[in-house]
């Protein structure tokens, strides 16, 4: 597999151009959760290690043409944040003088070393899609010992350090589509920069929410900067590789 892919048509960021820091052909994270579009976590693991090469992916960059490119984004086969050189490339790939963003699962955020290194970047999209112990279980399946409080210290901690754009991922299903006013709740309180409302649109194990429900969710975020995928408009863009790029959103196929 080849550590870029993409573009990719975001309707959070415009055209991303996806740095995989996993690269694996199982999926490889601390969570599993119930809607994610590569299906089944293979390898559940909170194991932070190189599990790509540095000079490889910089090799990789430096090949690409980035003119039709709005944003680097760090995601792919798994949880970016188990690269232990995540940092390394997060710098690497400011140099090319786009935005870099980061999308984790918050679920190492309690780790100091974590924290550093994601503050390189200019925009880090956090996921928080519940309000509680039970919920968090039920839709994240995360790796066994992990809990709710400390993944929600952890997004304290970090969004205290930040210094760039703070952005809560909020995924919406039908396990926590009735704990909306408590997830806006927390919302207010970490006081974040954008909120991302999002439901399963792409190719996923649960069904979406219906746009009125997403609607009737928004009301519960009044007066909080939200996008919504329902009435976020997608780019046209053309992958620089279709294949590579179906490995991580089989729903491009």
């Amino acid at each position: 597999m080849k550590t870029i892919y993409g573009p990719v048509p975001s309707w959070r960021f415009g055209s991303s151009l996806g740095i995989d820091p996993i690269c694996s052909g199982k999926k490889i994270c601390s969570f599993g959760c119930i809607y994610c579009q590569l299906g089944e976590t293979k390898i559940k693991t909170m194991e932070r290690k190189p599990y790509i090469d540095f000079s490889r992916m910089k090799r990789e960059l430096e090949a690409v043409n980035l003119e039709k490119v709005d944003v680097i984004t760090f995601s792919g086969t798994g949880e970016p944040t188990l690269n232990s050189e995540l940092g390394e490339m997060i710098v690497f790939a400011k140099k090319f003088g786009l935005p870099v963003v980061v999308l984790t699962n918050s679920s190492l955020l309690a780790e100091e070393e974590v924290r550093k290194e994601l503050c390189f970047a200019d925009i880090v999209a956090v996921k928080l899609d519940a309000p509680n112990e039970e919920v968090f279980q039920e839709v994240n399946k995360p790796i066994e010992g992990l809990h709710f409080e400390k993944v929600l210290e952890g997004i304290r901690k970090f969004r205290a350090e930040f210094r760039g754009k703070f952005t809560l991922q909020m995924m919406f299903v039908e396990q926590n589509k009735g704990f909306a006013k408590e997830m806006a709740k927390l919302a207010r309180e970490l006081k974040p920069d954008e909120v991302q409302l999002d439901t399963p649109l792409r190719h996923s194990a649960a069904p979406p929410l219906s746009i009125s429900e997403m609607e009737e969710i928004e009301k519960e975020f009044a007066e909080l900067p939200i996008i919504s995928v329902y009435k976020s408009k997608k780019p046209s863009v053309v992958p620089l590789d279709k294949d590579e790029t179906i490995k991580r959103r089989p729903s491009e196929n």
